[in-house]
């Protein structure tokens, strides 16, 4: 079992994974600022899917609310049959650069995959492509599959996300289909290229598609990872020690977030928290200009 110190209570409080409406959350950037807020929390990661979307927003919401938001994207992978997330604070959020590009493309890949994926289970369920559309709240959200889930739930399909996740939308599903995403080497370099700090996103779920090997990891430290978020719901006490030795082993720094979606899951702000020093260490390794939004 992971043991780790309780946080102080006068010690800032510090959630490093949040999306909103912009990707796949269900709450505005302002509404996901104020619930921080009212949560008691002192920063938050803005990580929308592959896009920079709220972060105009949340600077106004830092503003009002007074929650620093560390503006940052939730950068889309693949590597065989696992889906890889990696966490992106501080990037570089100009259209030239490659990571820039490389989101576009996924956005894109991603958009023509859902219409493909709603085609196939209409042949067997009652969904169509205005059920998933109607699950968008962002005007240009790019449509993915947990849109298609709260569609499924909608229609009395399955009962949540989870069901939809784990029967319906999973890789083994006949209705899944394949999207373009850089491998994560890659993406960890395209990240660090934008100035950006890089950090793999639940790299321990035994929930999504499976854990990552630790080849895998090496080949993203090697090309610039920054850390593990080693807190996270999806991770049972042996992965949070698995992740912790390799964190240590391989000088990474350890972070946690709730990956927080409004009502999309279950997930709450600030269950799973950075500390201040974690933090200091990863903005201390950004390269680009983007700042820290704060009060």
């Amino acid at each position: 079992m992971v043991t780790r110190p309780p946080q102080p209570e006068d010690e800032p409080r510090i959630d490093l994974h949040t999306h909103t409406r912009c990707s796949d959350g269900t709450e505005s950037v302002e509404e996901l600022v104020a619930q921080a807020a009212r949560a008691g929390l002192d920063t938050i990661a803005l990580t929308d899917h592959d896009t920079t979307a709220g972060w105009q927003e949340a600077a106004r919401a830092a503003a009002r609310h007074g929650v620093r938001v560390v503006p940052g994207i939730e950068v889309s992978a693949e590597h065989g049959h696992l889906s890889v997330h990696v966490l992106a604070l501080l990037p570089d959020p100009s259209e030239d650069t490659d990571l820039a590009r490389q989101m576009k493309r996924a956005r894109s890949s991603r958009d023509a995959r859902a219409r493909r994926m709603v085609e196939r289970l209409a042949e067997d369920h009652p969904i169509t492509w205005e059920d998933v559309a109607a699950q968008v709240a962002g005007e240009n959200t790019t449509v993915g599959r947990p849109h298609i889930a709260d569609a499924l739930v909608a229609r009395g399909i399955v009962p949540d996300r989870s069901a939809a996740f784990s029967h319906l939308l999973s890789p083994t599903s006949a209705y899944y289909v394949r999207y373009y995403a850089p491998d994560p080497a890659t993406a960890v370099r395209s990240i660090v290229a934008a100035g950006g700090v890089a950090v793999a996103a639940h790299p321990g779920s035994s929930t999504r598609d499976g854990s990552l090997p630790e080849d895998l990891l090496e080949e993203m430290v090697d090309a610039g990872l920054a850390g593990l978020e080693v807190d996270h719901r999806e991770h049972d006490d042996v992965s949070r020690a698995r992740l912790s030795a390799f964190a240590r082993s391989h000088g990474l720094l350890e972070t946690g977030g709730s990956d927080y979606h409004g009502a999309g899951k279950p997930n709450r702000l600030g269950e799973n928290r950075t500390r201040p020093a974690v933090l200091a260490a990863l903005l201390e390794r950004a390269t680009s200009r983007t700042e820290v939004l704060a009060p």
